[in-house]
């Protein structure tokens, strides 16, 4: 809260600074500027990537004129001079804001779209805490819902399989932990979770197989068949199911059927996936 204020009072005087800066020698007060005349100068600082000091002057033309025609755009405009500068929460603030006030603006969707952004371009590092990944799955998924037709549906889709495919990483990464530590129990816990939730991802291949080495590593040899069924069905080709093939070859267990009569979780996907059985 108080970097918060901080940064307000900052923006504030920063505001006060390009608007004497823009009056000249003449001094002249913002508030008998017009809103044309300052707009201009906030897109003209946007074109030369000065992106901090162009939102602080969209966000004065709303101010000082809230109900001018360049009002409504400068608010949006302010969300995407704070996005381009890194400023998230900024960005975020004045993009929700623009919701708040013309929900059924055309270009409420590319606002929405903002919001999205503001979460998903902070996502970076796997091994960090992935609680900006969540937000930004959900803020993709209200594009998606709200503005189908929208230009930004697309793309939005598109991030959100790379979010997925985020945490998913997480998971692998934790469960891959797990099983240096012995603890195959926990590390299966992790594996199930990208196979039952995140099936699509580029993550599922390694999952089934480290699931077959946990089961293996348990003795529990029909779950190892049964996980090795579901990878090799869906990714033969993968160096995954090779490399599963060779574990289960090892311990004889190669030309062995899986029980398809299996309960459990495991058994559940395998006659789902590999029987079409839904019921």
């Amino acid at each position: 809260m108080i970097n918060l204020l901080r940064n307000i009072l900052l923006k504030s005087c920063l505001a006060s600074a390009l608007l004497l800066s823009a009056c000249g020698d003449d001094e002249i007060p913002p508030e008998d500027r017009p809103p044309d005349e300052l707009y201009k100068a906030a897109e003209q600082l946007l074109q030369e990537t000065d992106y901090v000091d162009a939102a602080v002057l969209f966000g004065e033309v709303e101010r000082l004129y809230p109900y001018s025609d360049y009002a409504k755009r400068a608010v949006i405009m302010s969300a995407f001079a704070y996005q381009k500068a890194g400023l998230y929460e900024e960005s975020r603030i004045a993009a929700a804001r623009y919701l708040d006030f013309y929900p059924a603006d055309e270009d409420a969707a590319y606002a929405q779209y903002l919001i999205a952004l503001s979460h998903y371009d902070q996502i970076d590092d796997v091994s960090r805490d992935q609680a900006v990944t969540l937000d930004a799955i959900r803020a993709l998924r209200s594009v998606g819902e709200f503005y189908p037709d929208s230009e930004y549906a697309t793309s939005a889709q598109l991030k959100l399989d790379l979010a997925h495919d985020h945490l998913a990483a997480k998971e692998m990464e934790i469960g891959r932990y797990y099983m240096k530590q012995g603890h195959f129990g926990a590390a299966i816990n992790r594996f199930r979770v990208v196979v039952e939730e995140y099936e699509t991802t580029s993550h599922t291949p390694e999952a089934l197989h480290r699931l077959v080495e946990s089961y293996l590593s348990l003795g529990l040899d029909d779950e190892a068949l049964i996980a090795a069924a579901i990878l090799g069905y869906n990714f033969r080709g993968s160096e995954w199911y090779q490399d599963s093939y060779n574990l289960l070859s090892d311990r004889n267990l190669g030309t062995r059927e899986p029980d398809a009569g299996a309960t459990g979780w495991l058994g559940e996907t395998y006659r789902r996936v590999i029987r079409g059985e839904w019921l």
